[in-house]
């Protein structure tokens, strides 16, 4: 019996990149986009004899992960619609995303110009000091995120070129429009019928 292509180790692993590749660039994406939204630096704003409370969001810090994050996530979707050189373009850019989004959360980790803006703007003042600093653990999550895009354009690479793709996908349904027959489906009820009117044993 001649073993099915489809099943062999080398299928499978395409299979499992494919899949893994999907699911960490779009849980990468996500957990980027949602540290930035979350407070990465807090401290107590002293100046005109006045003391606040100050916080700054990872957005507040630097826009770059969020922004790299959508970067990375448009190129996941890329991914599927180029072959051959463009597939390693867009996985390249996938990849970069990722090592970008790690590095600019790595730099944001301990950040407080941040927090000196908004206490100048809390206090209305330009002579504030920022007391009582600390960080959260969101900037590390930020760079999480960074390292599964990162892996999603390295498996991208690696196994793309062995990926289906969509443009493929409607190029078969184009060539079956300009009068070729698509393969019949035993299981679907339309195909069968079809066969029945074209006198022929679905079975």
């Amino acid at each position: 019996m001649t073993p099915d292509p489809s099943h062999s180790p080398s299928a499978r692993a395409t299979r499992r990149a494919l899949g893994l590749a999907l699911l960490f660039g779009a849980a990468g994406a996500a957990v980027v986009l949602i540290s930035a939204g979350q407070t990465w630096g807090e401290g107590d704003a002293q100046g005109g004899g006045a003391e606040l409370p100050v916080t700054a969001s990872g957005s507040a810090v630097s826009g770059l992960p969020s922004a790299l994050a959508l970067v990375g996530l448009a190129a996941l979707v890329a991914v599927f619609a180029v072959r051959g050189t463009g597939r390693v373009v867009v996985a390249s850019a996938l990849a970069l995303s990722g090592a970008g989004s790690i590095g600019a959360a790595l730099l944001g980790a301990g950040d407080t110009k941040a927090l000196d803006r908004v206490a100048v703007d809390t206090i209305g003042i330009t002579d504030v000091a920022v007391t009582s600093v600390s960080h959260t653990g969101w900037p590390w999550l930020s760079a999480v995120g960074g390292l599964l895009l990162l892996c999603a354009g390295l498996l991208a690479l690696s196994y793309g070129r062995h990926w289906p793709s969509m443009s493929s996908r409607y190029e078969r349904a184009g060539r079956y429009e300009r009068g070729g027959r698509a393969p019949s489906d035993p299981d679907r009820p339309e195909d069968i019928w079809r066969a029945l009117d074209r006198g022929e044993d679905p079975t």
